[in-house]
């Protein structure tokens, strides 16, 4: 019986040590921007083609990074993640033109909605607040949206309306 009982013990202490450790970003909320993951046509509210986005999971899962590439030739590159620390998503995004713009939200009310703030270069000493939203629609389209405040969020000026329609 004894000799039973060790073997039991033998067998789950090897069972436990070749065991696959659980992924760092296995939570669900590692996976509440995954509905942006894809290849996408982006149009403005007009209809028109604003660019390609190309939006790709990395680092085990951990991270998205977006690879835009507008028609006029502007591009950028942006790399997400959700932050177990403070609970919050975080963007750094970074494109042609030399903005670098960082970002942090939440998934809340059926949206991913990130802020930021920059300097304001038309007006030293002032700043622009950044408000970026993306919400997916039920026939697998995403809008973007992104406004800026040079108020302190008093009004809003829309920067970009993208729909993102999967590319086949």
């Amino acid at each position: 019986m004894r000799h039973t009982a060790l073997a039991a013990c033998l067998c789950a202490a090897a069972a436990s040590a070749f065991a696959q450790p659980q992924p760092a970003c296995a939570a669900a909320e590692h996976r509440q921007f995954d509905f942006w993951i894809g290849t996408w046509e982006v149009t403005t509210p007009d209809g028109k083609v604003a660019g390609e986005n190309r939006i790709e999971a990395i680092a085990n899962g951990c991270a998205l990074l977006e690879n835009w590439q507008g028609r006029s030739g502007f591009s950028g590159k942006s790399v997400n993640i959700f932050d177990r620390l403070d609970r919050r998503w975080h963007q750094e995004w970074v494109d042609s033109s030399g903005l670098r713009l960082t970002l942090a939200g939440r998934w809340a009310e059926g949206r991913m909605l990130m802020e930021g703030t920059l300097p304001n270069v038309d007006k030293p000493g002032q700043t622009v607040q950044h408000r970026i939203s993306w919400t997916p629609a039920a026939d697998g389209s995403v809008r973007q949206l992104w406004e800026t405040s040079a108020d302190g969020g008093k009004t809003w000026n829309v920067a970009f309306d993208g729909k993102y329609v999967r590319k086949k």
